[in-house]
Formats: structure tokens, C-alpha cells, sequence
């Protein structure tokens, strides 16, 4: 009985002992403060090559004073050019190897790095100072898992049949009036007919993160896999919407600069999961 009671109060200081821990473990908090507001970010230990670079360019300063300077609605915002702000020679651009995960994906507020095309980067390695924003849009199941470049090709293809004159003008019609998304709800309305009559799959597998995040809270799925993702946006979403909505030149460059101050906190995942509601995941 002695030793069953021992047990059990060793049992209890043990776990009292784990929870002090897990109390005090502690994060980065990333603030991005910008004249429309604050965003706050957390960034992924999954990514570590990523989240240490970005850490060291805000603790330092270097991404004070840079913008965003590339801007476009339901997609991303994009900036921190700290290599021509400071103007180093482009050789000395350094770049970052690309940390995928296929739990981190495109989802609206995701911190993600830009880089060069796949023609003249085939490794897809990451710019090492430019990351995006996603916005992004909301998805419905249908569009997600639907290959839009081949759905368009079969449509295509299927409007040039003679009896199909009625469908082609409706077509017509639409694309005169630049009803693009009318033209692609058009489109998958006949997936399953163009699937038979081609013989064909227009699907696209996805996996169940994906379709959970893309047809709730949406983002850019197109990019993942492809891009690294490595952190997210907990709280300041408005913010990123209101930037996201500016008005802007032919390049997508904002006509009013937005200038950006970025801060890093080492503070407990506690208070940042009380404060800014992000929910660490379990390990």
C-alpha cells in the first residue's frame, strides 16, 4: 500500500512537473505593424531554416522600412525586399533551401517565401528576405478538386460540336461581358458530362487539410508544395484584407506605399495562445 502511494505521488509530481514545462515553453511572436494596423504571427518549427533567417532580419531591423510593394486582392501581399533596400550587390543575394511540409499550406493569413521560377530555380529555393501574405478566396469542394486546366480544354473542345450551339453562345455571351467566374461555374456544372463523353478524369486529389482549409477560411492552393510555408498570421486578418484592397498600379504596386515595422518577442505559448486564440498542435 506504501509503495502504491508512492507511486502515485511520484505519478502527480511528474505530471505537475510536465505541465509547469508545456507553461513556460516559449515562441516568437512576429508583429508587423503597418499604418493600417498590426498583424501578428507565429512561425513554424517545422521550418526551421526559414523561421531563424526571418527572426535574424527582424531582430536586427533589417525589414524596418521595406513595403509591400506587390498587391493583388484574393491572392497575396508581397514584400520585404531587404537586399535592394540595403542595396547589396545581387550576387550576394543568399537564397534558402526549400522546406516543404504537407501540413503547412497556403491557407488565408499563411506566412510563405517568394522566390525565383521553377525555370532558373528547379530546387525552388526561397528568396532570404521576400515572403507573401495569402488572402486568398473560399473554395467550394467542386472547384478544389477539379484540374481547371483540363476541365478548360475538354469544355473547349466539346463547344466546337455543332449540337452543342446553345452551350457555346452561352459561353459567348459570358466571356463578352467578362463573367469570368459565371464562365468557370459554367464549366464545372458540366464536369461529369465532359468526364464521359471524353473519357477522362478532371479530378485533382487533395488532401483533407486542404479541402478543410480551402473551403472555410480559403487561401491559394495552387501554390502548395511548391512554395515553403513557414509561419501564419494569428491575429490582424482585417488588416491584411485592407491592405489586400488597395488601390493599385498596372504592376500590382500599391499608388500608396505601405511601409512595414516588423518585431519579434520571445514570450510563453501560453499568453500567446490566451492573447492572439492560437492553439499550439499537440505533439
Amino acid at each position: 500500500m506504501a509503495k502504491q502511494s508512492f507511486i502515485r505521488i511520484l505519478t502527480g509530481a511528474i505530471l505537475v512537473m510536465i505541465a509547469s514545462s508545456c507553461a513556460t515553453e516559449k515562441d516568437y511572436l512576429v508583429t508587423i505593424d503597418t499604418k493600417y494596423g498590426k498583424m501578428y504571427a507565429i512561425l513554424y518549427d517545422e521550418t526551421p531554416v526559414h523561421k531563424e533567417n526571418f527572426i535574424d532580419l527582424a531582430s536586427s531591423g533589417r525589414y524596418d522600412s521595406t513595403s509591400f510593394y506587390r498587391i493583388i486582392e484574393d491572392f497575396m501581399i508581397q514584400g520585404g525586399d531587404v537586399f535592394n533596400k540595403e542595396e547589396m550587390n545581387q550576387e550576394d543575394w543568399y537564397t534558402l533551401p526549400a522546406e516543404f511540409d504537407e501540413n503547412l499550406i497556403h491557407e488565408k493569413g499563411s506566412l510563405a517565401a517568394a522566390r525565383q521560377g521553377d525555370n532558373i530555380n528547379p530546387e525552388m529555393r526561397s528568396s532570404g528576405c521576400q515572403f507573401y501574405i495569402v488572402e486568398g478566396k473560399v473554395y467550394d469542394e467542386t472547384a478544389l478538386t477539379t484540374d481547371i486546366r483540363k476541365l478548360q480544354k475538354a469544355f473547349s473542345k466539346y463547344l466546337q460540336l455543332d449540337s452543342n450551339s446553345e452551350l457555346r453562345e452561352k459561353y459567348s455571351d459570358l466571356y463578352q461581358k467578362g463573367e469570368y467566374d459565371s464562365i468557370n461555374s459554367l464549366m464545372l456544372s458540366n464536369k461529369i458530362v465532359l468526364e464521359k463523353f471524353f473519357n477522362l478524369n478532371l479530378g485533382l486529389d487533395k488532401r483533407n487539410n486542404q479541402i478543410q482549409a480551402y473551403t472555410t477560411v480559403g487561401g491559394t492552393p495552387h501554390l502548395d508544395d511548391t512554395y515553403t510555408v513557414f509561419g501564419k498570421v494569428i491575429k490582424g486578418l482585417d488588416v491584411l484584407d485592407e491592405i489586400a484592397s488597395l488601390e493599385t498600379a498596372g504592376s500590382s504596386t500599391p499608388i500608396t506605399p505601405v511601409y512595414m515595422k516588423v518585431n519579434v518577442e520571445l514570450i510563453s505559448k501560453k499568453k500567446i495562445a490566451r492573447e492572439y486564440g492560437y492553439q499550439y498542435p499537440q505533439k
